[in-house]
């Protein structure tokens, strides 16, 4: 097995350097990484010549971001309008486009069509939706859900508790209405799973995607450009956590396709937090220390800039880059400044000695990161940085400020005054 190492991109001289000009906490992505880790996912599907990456822009919703793997080759996955529009801004547009959504909005539809987006349906009953509001388009892709046939994880649940995709019988009767209504082309999708690093687990999925494509296809007349397992792929968040091989989920595909004579088929995938997870870095400072009835450090991040920690309970690595090597440990909880006592990056953490000052890097914070944010206690959204090709740094998100948060209200005094 691989080992993971927990590497930073950069020194402690270079952080205080940045740290000068772009006041904690903040986040940091590595460009280069990033890059060569798309460039990974495209090289082992090689071998199917219609792959194709839809980075799930909830991930990470930057358009530097994006425009970055865009250039890449990918395209990007969207589940709301404002994603959409992100997409359109970095110059995405019709077929480069999956909008797989759930209890879709009117306006949402709109702009997917406008957008000449590949529409994925997550019920039933959005045929006749879209088709009021928007017009059915040629291809038409449907979300399945197997049910008791598969098991899910803690994120998105066992598939018979999930709200999303359709029933296997319903499956059937969605696409032979489709056909009836003049759809021509089509693609099945699911998604099951989240932050899964067993390769198999997604091996049986494709397997049980191309033996419904062949009952579809048997069954109701009409044939497959496409399957879409998904995304769902894992991250080592811990050190000792297991690397996923996408080779050898990609030498097991191949098989599964040439077994089934598959090869015109085209393979697509949604990944978010496997593409740019490991390269995003949430860097904050202890501004206190407590010693009560366990030891804290207080930093200037808090849950509103990482919820996974709070929200889930997710482990996320901690390095002390101040003291990397410090010979004395202690071990404590790593705490933000909300209301709320699971406002907590880590609980009974090993770390070296650490005091006021101190810059602490959390780790694995590329995806479901920055975007989770929220302003509970008038908290205020940190910058994004970039860690560019050429090892500069390039601010590409700015820190919100007091007049953002404010900005939707309004403080005239007849406005607010009671009894006005």
């Amino acid at each position: 097995m691989e080992k993971n190492m927990k590497k930073i991109p950069f020194t402690k001289t270079q952080i205080e350097k940045i740290i000068t000009k772009y006041p904690t906490p903040f986040y940091i992505y590595d460009e280069n990484a990033i890059r060569a880790n798309a460039q990974k996912l495209n090289k082992a599907f090689a071998w199917n010549s219609g792959f194709k990456e839809f980075f799930a822009v909830k991930a990470l919703p930057n358009p530097y971001i994006l425009s970055i793997l865009k250039e890449e080759g990918f395209g990007a996955d969207c589940s709301s309008l404002a994603e959409l529009y992100l997409a359109e801004q970095v110059g995405l547009q019709g077929e480069q486009i999956m909008f797989t959504s759930n209890a879709t909005a009117a306006q949402e539809y709109k702009k997917a069509r406008e957008l000449g987006a590949i529409i994925n349906l997550d019920d039933i009953t959005h045929i006749e939706f879209l088709e009021k509001i928007a017009g059915l388009p040629e291809l038409l892709s449907f979300r399945y859900n197997p049910g008791a046939l598969r098991e899910g994880g803690i994120f998105i649940g066992n598939p018979e508790e999930a709200k999303f995709g359709l029933t296997k019988e319903q499956l059937f009767a969605a696409y032979r209405l489709a056909k009836q209504k003049g759809v021509k082309r089509f693609g099945l999708h699911t998604m099951i799973v989240s932050n899964q690093l067993d390769e198999q687990y997604f091996v049986e999925t494709v397997e049980m995607l191309l033996t419904l494509v062949d009952e579809l296809q048997t069954e109701i007349g009409i044939s497959f450009e496409f399957i879409n397992i998904g995304g769902g792929i894992g991250i080592p968040y811990r050190p000792e956590d297991k690397i996923f091989s996408l080779e050898k989920l990609s030498r097991a595909i191949m098989y599964l396709y040439q077994k089934k004579n598959s090869k015109n088929l085209k393979l697509f995938m949604e990944s978010g937090r496997m593409i740019t997870g490991p390269y995003g870095y949430l860097v904050t400072k202890i501004i206190h220390t407590k010693d009560t009835y366990k030891k804290y450090l207080c930093v200037d991040a808090c849950m509103a800039n990482l919820m996974r920690p709070g929200m889930y309970g997710a482990y996320h690595h901690i390095t002390n880059i101040t003291h990397p090597d410090a010979k004395e440990e202690a071990v404590y909880d790593v705490s933000g400044s909300l209301c709320e006592n699971n406002d907590k990056f880590a609980i009974g953490r090993t770390l070296p000695k650490s005091q006021v000052g101190d810059i602490l890097v959390i780790h694995d914070t590329g995806a479901h990161g920055h975007t989770m944010g929220f302003n509970y206690n008038g908290k205020l959204r940190s910058a994004e940085l970039l860690l560019n090709r050429n090892k500069k740094i390039k601010l590409i998100r700015r820190a919100e400020t007091l007049e953002d948060y404010f900005k939707t209200l309004d403080f005239s005094r007849e406005h607010f005054m009671i009894g006005k």
